[in-house]
């Protein structure tokens, strides 16, 4: 059995959100909220957004060296790692669901399932068929 891992503690959480519970998916199937599931997507895709482009800035900071006349010294290197989070963050929040969207399917199928159908049964997406002959 899997122990809930605490999306707090595995990044930074911003202040004005409450952390939420990822889980096994096995855990999640006594729920089949799509409230749930949608949480547990969004955590997911904030995580792993967060977690790539992380790794992205780091090595792109590493691949250059400091600039001639324009390095901050010591107080550029103590909050460049800040600065790093805070763009992965909002690069996250933009973009990450490119990223995590098939991770997501693979890691919690019942979930992406419970997803995918109450998308289908949404009034939007019955709008489809309308369509002009």
């Amino acid at each position: 059995m899997t122990s809930p891992v605490s999306l707090a503690s595995l990044t930074a959480a911003s202040p004005a959100r409450a952390p939420v519970q990822l889980t096994a998916g096995a855990n999640h199937q006594g729920d089949g909220t799509v409230e749930k599931a949608e949480e547990l997507k969004e955590a997911f895709t904030q995580f792993v957004g967060e977690t790539f482009f992380g790794q992205m800035l780091k090595a792109m900071r590493s691949s250059v060296g400091e600039p001639a006349y324009f390095h901050g010294g010591m107080a550029e290197e103590q909050f460049q790692s800040q600065l790093d989070a805070q763009m992965s963050q909002e690069m996250a929040q933009s973009g990450g669901g490119q990223f995590a969207d098939g991770m997501f399917r693979q890691q919690f199928p019942d979930e992406a399932a419970l997803l995918d159908a109450s998308q289908e049964t949404s009034g939007l997406a019955a709008l489809n068929g309308l369509r002009r002959r």
